[in-house]
């Protein structure tokens, strides 16, 4: 690491460093122009990152950085106290200025690592999950908007004391955090030996959207996903579109909505999935590591749900239970051995990363992109996105094609196509 960017003691990353990655974030994935205003989501944790996106906003020209941090804990004193009556309430400000993020001038950046786990520990499952769908149905169409390419906003990643020490456990917090750190620049493809203004992920993010353009045209009908304790096979609906890397949003601006990112995803067929499924990797979710998760589908919908403990399956199960819709899939999305994050065999914690590790699937809510524009059925509607990781070395992926020719995708870990 040069002199000049050598961080702090108390800093993550020296400012040079710093400053390519919200460079990256705010100008080349978010594609931020002169005027317009960025909306920023994070935990207190996350602050060196905010200040920085801030300061390259600015520096793009934006007309307005507008800053929210999240508090775990009062969430937690809501559901812990709160009238059942009181559950899910949303301030009509907040959502007033979730729904300024609709625009051709307006952007959103939400940046993830958990800070505080366990806050929703020994709280009863149902209240938790009434509080979060109750919210969630407050500002629904928001969420649509977002699922459907009409709000520009992209997640990235930033390390925290609590996440870097479940990534790297034999380290000190300040090098563990560093380490973390520099495992998210590579894989953003601005690591040492990748280019520093951010043409290497641009090139990535271009070679995934030319995949998912080659999925889309094999016009497949159904996937299978054949692994260890997987075997899962999901229809898909004429007018299917896979996206992956970069994308075209509703007002001409060429983004990438994940970063980092390694999948080409799609949403299935509302009612169409059929089978066993074992997760390879942990789901982190709501302050909360979830392991052993494992299921069928029968006719499109979940029947059986397991967990390593009882206390985890009944805490997922609460939130699937919380909305009809939920038991569906939302999301398949294939992954491969070439996906950096993967490439370190380390499991991250953060589903974020995890889920560019490994093939996944999500219950709950579909993206409408994914759709031709006069093929925008078979989505399923939801109110919350949950994905769970079920690629391993051994995962096979095949496609059948229209006229019933059955077409490998990924085969010994690699792709096929």
């Amino acid at each position: 690491m040069a002199t000049e960017d050598r961080p702090e003691p108390e800093q993550v990353l020296g400012p040079a460093a710093l400053a390519r990655y919200a460079d990256l974030l705010a100008v080349t994935c978010l594609a931020l122009e002169p005027d317009d205003i960025l909306f920023l989501g994070a935990h207190p944790e996350h602050r060196e990152l905010i200040v920085a996106l801030a300061e390259s906003a600015y520096r793009a020209g934006a007309r307005l950085v507008d800053i929210t941090y999240d508090e775990p804990r009062a969430a937690a004193a809501r559901v812990r106290y709160a009238a059942d009556r009181h559950l899910g309430l949303l301030p009509d400000w907040h959502a007033r200025r979730l729904r300024a993020g609709k625009g051709p001038d307006r952007a959103s950046l939400f940046v993830v690592g958990e800070a505080d786990p366990g806050v929703f520990d020994g709280l009863p499952p149902e209240r938790v999950a009434t509080d979060s769908a109750r919210r969630m149905q407050r500002i629904r169409d928001v969420a649509l908007a977002s699922l459907d390419g009409r709000i520009r906003w992209t997640g990235c990643a930033w390390p925290t004391a609590y996440w870097a020490g479940q990534a790297y456990p034999g380290l000190e917090t300040a090098d563990a955090k560093r380490r973390l750190a520099e495992d998210i620049l590579w894989f953003c493809r601005l690591g040492p030996d990748d280019p520093a203004d951010g043409s290497g992920w641009v090139a990535h993010a271009t070679m995934l959207a030319e995949r998912a353009r080659v999925l889309t045209e094999l016009g497949l009908t159904r996937l299978r996903f054949h692994g260890p304790g997987t075997d899962l096979e999901v229809g898909l609906s004429p007018g299917t579109v896979f996206v992956g890397g970069r994308r075209r949003d509703a007002y001409g601006h060429v983004i990438s909505a994940n970063v980092p990112t390694e999948e080409c995803y799609t949403s299935p067929r509302a009612g169409a999935a059929a089978g066993t499924f074992r997760c390879s990797l942990p789901l982190s979710f709501r302050g909360r590591l979830i392991e052993g998760i494992a299921g069928e589908f029968r006719s499109g919908r979940l029947v059986r749900l397991e967990a390593g403990t009882d206390a985890d399956r009944d805490f997922l199960a609460a939130f699937l239970d919380s909305e009809p819709n939920a038991r569906r899939l939302g999301e398949v999305a294939l992954v491969d051995a070439s996906s950096r994050i993967g490439q370190r065999k380390r499991v991250y914690f953060n589903t974020l990363l995890d889920e560019n590790a490994a093939a996944h699937i999500a219950f709950g809510a579909g993206f409408g992109l994914t759709r031709r524009p006069d093929a925008r059925r078979g989505v399923n509607r939801a109110n919350l996105h949950i994905d769970v990781m079920i690629g391993t070395d051994d995962l096979e992926v095949t496609g059948t094609a229209a006229d019933g020719k059955t077409v490998p995708l990924i085969a010994d870990g690699v792709w096929r196509i």
